[in-house]
C-alpha cells in the first residue's frame, strides 16, 4: 500500500523518518531518545488539538482498517456469506460467521477498498438495498441460532443511485431499523470511520454503541451540508464545526455509550493494536448484554433510542 500522510501529520512524519536513518548507526543512542522525546511531545500536540475537518480526514484516511482488515485479527473460523437471496450479493457490505474469544457470533460491516480498483468493486463503501437485505438475512439467522451481532460502520452512505432506488433502498433501510429494534439477541455497533446518515443507521441499531476516536458519526456527510446551506461543498469544514459529530460531540448528546480509543497517531498506524481495543470493548459489552433475557434486552434498546434528542414544544 503506497504511503499516505495527511498535511498534519508530515512534521509528525519527518521525526520519524530521521529516527530510522539514525537506527543502526553507532553512538547515536542519546540523539534517538532526544528525537523520540520531540515526537511524543509534537504527536500529544497536535492531536490534542485536531479540528473537526480534521477528524473527518483522519476517518476517510485511505490506509485506515475496514471490516475484512479488523477480521483477521478479531475472528477466527471466519466465514464470509454472500447474497441476499433475492437479487444480487454486495461487495459493499461484508458478512458472515466466526468465532470471538470463544464465542460463535456473526458479523457485519462495510467494506471501503484501499485501491482503486477494490474501491470500485466495493462501490466505495455504499451499500445497495441488496447489501442491507443480505445483512438483514444474517440478522434473522443470528436471532434464531442466539449468534451475538458485531457490526462495524464506515460509508459515506446509502448508494444515491437510481438501480439502488428502484429496488428499494429506503424501504431496505428502513425494514433493518424495524427488525434490529427487536432481534433477540445481543448487537453491538463500531463506528470505525465515516458513519454517513441512513447508510450507518441500517446496520446501527445496537445494545452497545462505540465510536473509535478519530472517527465520525453524522445525518450527513460534511461536503453535502455545506452544498445545501451555503450551494459550495468547499465549505466542508465549516460545516463539519457545525454539524458536530466527533466522537465526543456524539458521547456528549448520547448518541453513542462510549469511545474506543485509537493507538498514537490513528487507526491507520496500528491495525493490531486497533484490532485488540476494539476486541476488549466487545468482550465487556457481551459480558453484560450476555447476562439479560431476551425480552429486557429488546425492551433496553428500544428504550435507548427513544432516550436520544431533545425537543421542545412550541405553540
Amino acid at each position: 500500500m503506497a504511503e499516505y500522510y495527511l498535511d498534519f501529520e508530515k512534521p509528525i512524519v519527518e521525526l520519524e523518518k530521521r529516527i530510522d536513518e539514525l537506527h543502526g548507526l553507532e553512538g547515536v543512542s542519546d540523539e534517538i531518545g532526544k528525537l523520540e522525546r520531540q515526537v511524543d511531545r509534537l504527536r500529544k500536540k497536535v492531536y490534542s488539538r485536531l479540528s473537526r475537518w480534521q477528524i473527518v480526514q483522519l476517518a476517510r484516511h485511505p490506509r485506515r482498517p475496514y471490516t475484512l482488515d479488523l477480521v483477521p485479527y478479531l475472528f477466527t473460523e471466519f466465514t464470509e456469506l454472500h447474497g441476499d437471496r433475492g437479487y444480487a450479493d454486495d461487495s459493499a457490505l461484508v458478512t458472515g460467521i466466526g468465532r470471538f474469544r470463544g464465542r460463535s457470533v456473526a458479523i457485519a460491516g462495510h467494506q471501503k477498498g484501499h485501491d482503486t480498483k477494490e474501491r470500485t468493486k466495493r462501490n466505495f463503501g455504499m451499500p445497495h438495498p441488496e447489501g442491507y437485505r443480505k445483512a438483514l438475512r444474517i440478522y434473522n439467522m443470528a436471532g434464531r441460532f442466539k449468534l451475538p451481532v458485531i457490526n462495524f460502520v464506515d460509508t459515506p452512505g446509502a448508494y444515491p443511485g437510481v438501480g439502488a432506488e428502484e429496488r428499494g433502498q429506503s424501504e431496505a433501510i428502513a425494514r433493518n431499523l424495524q427488525e434490529m429494534s427487536v432481534l433477540r439477541t445481543p448487537i453491538i455497533v463500531i463506528v470505525t470511520g465515516e458513519g454517513g446518515s441512513g447508510g450507518a443507521l441500517a446496520i446501527a441499531v445496537g445494545d452497545r454503541i462505540y465510536m473509535l476516536e478519530y472517527s465520525f458519526y453524522s445525518v450527513i456527510s460534511p461536503e453535502g451540508c455545506a452544498s445545501i446551506l451555503w450551494r459550495d461543498s468547499t465549505k466542508a469544514p465549516m460545516a463539519a464545526e457545525a454539524l458536530k459529530f466527533t466522537s465526543r460531540d456524539n458521547l456528549v448528546h448520547g448518541v453513542i455509550d462510549d469511545i474506543i480509543e485509537e493507538p498514537a497517531g490513528g487507526a491507520h498506524r496500528d491495525w493490531a493494536l486497533t484490532a485488540k481495543l476494539i476486541g476488549d470493548k466487545i468482550s465487556e459489552a457481551l459480558a453484560e448484554l450476555e447476562k439479560l433475557p431476551a425480552d429486557e434486552l429488546i425492551a433496553r434498546r428500544i428504550g435507548k433510542f427513544r432516550a436520544m434528542g431533545k425537543y421542545k414544544n412550541s405553540s
